[in-house]
């Protein structure tokens, strides 16, 4: 497991634009972080200051103690699930080759990926034996998804990044999947940062809420303490999701 650590970060785009500004936030090993709040406060790009795929312009991004600048990118990376809404599985592999692919670069031996394989298509409700062998046009984007979260998973990451990984999916869909990543979870304490725009959903998988908008952490909260919440942008996102 890996703790992460915002310190007085922050991000300006070309042009000058204020992406974060003072962002300070501490994710504890095994802890599943919701970061939630309005589209352009700067979640996605928190995410990705995690596995260095953008630098800080100001203060330090730091993994288990070390400043993301000072890591090999391919290193943290490697180290880092990543799974987003458009989860890009490979459409030549199948199912099982695509869960494969990390552990297959990280040399692992054919008998431990296979296992790997077939115990986290279990997990995410796919069984190997029926799921294994198709490929990713043959799945509904429900299943496509679960495909994802098991690649992400798939070479044993300390961290875990999740941007909207269930936003595109029905209801339904997205209910059994947020219970399943929860659930995986509390059985693997990942430590694992998930951006979503839904409330709902960050109450639901999260250890904490955290708040963000305009750049700023602007609450961090237990699940339970969000509808109690008089802090502005909380209650703004709890009258939008009706709570």
């Amino acid at each position: 497991m890996s703790a992460v650590a915002f310190d007085r970060v922050g991000v300006t785009a070309p042009g000058g634009h204020t992406i974060l500004e003072g962002f300070t936030l501490e994710v504890a090993a095994g802890e599943t972080v919701a970061l939630v709040g309005p589209s352009g406060g700067g979640k996605t790009t928190a995410l990705k200051l995690v596995n260095a795929l953008r630098r800080p312009t100001t203060g330090t991004v730091r993994v288990d103690g070390r400043a993301t600048t000072e890591w090999d990118p391919i290193a943290l990376r490697r180290r880092t699930g990543w799974v987003i809404q458009e989860i890009g599985l490979f459409p030549h592999l199948t199912v099982a080759e695509n869960v494969a692919t990390v552990p297959e670069i990280s040399g692992w031996d054919r008998a431990r990926v296979r296992a790997r394989v077939d115990e986290l298509l279990a997990l995410v409700g796919l069984p190997p034996a029926e799921y294994g062998a198709r490929r990713p046009h043959e799945l509904s984007g429900g299943q496509r998804q679960r495909v994802g979260v098991a690649r992400a998973l798939a070479a044993e990451p300390p961290l875990v990044l999740l941007d909207e990984p269930f936003g595109a999916l029905d209801a339904v869909t997205r209910f059994e999947l947020q219970k399943e990543f929860r659930a995986l979870q509390q059985r693997h304490r990942r430590t694992a940062l998930f951006v979503t725009h839904d409330l709902i959903e960050a109450t639901r998988i999260a250890d904490r809420v955290v708040v963000v908008a305009d750049g700023r952490v602007r609450a961090s909260l237990a699940p339970d303490e969000v509808r109690s919440s008089d802090e502005p942008f909380v209650r703004a996102l709890r009258e939008a999701a009706g709570l």
